[in-house]
């Protein structure tokens, strides 16, 4: 049985399929092999990338072309020596999650609230942006067929087509951003697929808006008549771990287990703050997926997922 991570990204427009594939996958090694000592982990990475069928060119890093509105300012780079640091829990910690808590719906209010700075607005805008598009159901979207249908039905059929694809293999779903709302609902279709044997050892949601008060009363609205709306997907057996930068503002509302009750197996999410150290040019990136994949805390529940041990994979 192989080790598999499937990697799910968000919404907004990517580098092209193998450099972003590449990246992620770098970053996940970066972080085993700097935190842990682990080289050549035993693992295969699979992307699953949605930009290319909502986007009709992708991102690049062209040097002489840094005024074009395609040009990657964030790509993937190394960490310096000494970026890549435990979170240790705060007072600030605790008070955000009870704000977290009380806000329920009024999230969205909040998670806007707190915008200061032209990256976290910038941020919002596109993330709430994501939003509307995803549950619009008059968008619409090409599939990898050409066939055109509606644009969330084509970006959940996607990921279920690569996860069904991994099916028997030990497998880890990590979804970054707005990644891991359709990656949520991608697993709670599969668990209501009468005759399906299919099973996610290990859910990871990373920078996740799954707290934002609109993402809850969706879940709850569209799930409410099959045990109770907001639960971990039935088909993960192994577990779920939310983590999150306390200053990443797409993950405003960063302890979901206060919201995400358990499955039948009594599987619920566990919630990890973490620091994400991605940063370019003195500017720093809470919600970076590179910085969220080489965290220690990320690294560590890789290697329990692979049962890596030793400095050699």
């Amino acid at each position: 049985m192989a080790n598999v991570i499937v990697g799910i990204h968000g919404l907004s427009n990517k580098p092209d399929e193998t450099t972003l594939a590449d990246w992620w996958e770098r970053s996940i090694r970066e972080g085993l092999q700097k935190n842990l000592g682990i080289a050549n982990a035993d693992f295969q990475f699979k992307m699953v990338y949605w930009a290319s069928l909502v986007y009709s060119r992708p991102q690049h890093t062209d040097p002489d072309f840094i005024h074009d509105t395609l040009y990657n300012s964030q790509p993937y780079q190394e960490a310096p020596d000494g970026a890549l640091k435990e979170h240790h829990d705060n007072w600030v910690d605790g008070a955000r999650a009870r704000i977290g808590k009380y806000l329920g719906p009024s999230s969205d209010w909040a998670m806007k609230a707190i915008g200061k700075g032209r990256l976290v607005n910038s941020l919002l805008r596109a993330k709430i942006q994501d939003l509307a598009f995803y549950y619009d159901s008059s968008k619409e979207l090409r599939s990898r067929d050409g066939v055109l249908g509606v644009a969330r039905a084509v970006l959940k059929d996607d990921l279920a087509t690569a996860l069904l694809n991994a099916n028997g293999d030990n497998m880890m779903l990590i979804a970054h951003s707005m990644g891991s709302i359709i990656g949520y609902d991608v697993l709670r279709d599969l668990g209501r697929r009468d005759g399906l044997d299919f099973s996610l050892q290990d859910f990871v949601t990373i920078g996740s808006p799954l707290g934002v008060g609109l993402v809850k009363n969706n879940v709850k609205r569209e799930r409410a008549s099959y045990r109770g709306g907001l639960r971990t997907p039935t088909v993960v057996t192994g577990g779920w771990v939310n983590f999150a930068d306390r200053l990443d503002p797409v993950a405003f509302d960063a302890h979901l287990r206060d919201d995400y009750g358990p499955n039948g197996s009594g599987v619920r999410v566990r919630d990890d703050l973490i620091h994400n150290d991605y940063s370019i040019a003195g500017h720093r990136n809470p919600h970076k997926s590179y910085g969220y994949l080489r965290t220690p805390e990320i690294s560590r529940h890789i290697q329990e997922f692979l049962g890596t041990n030793t400095g050699n994979g």
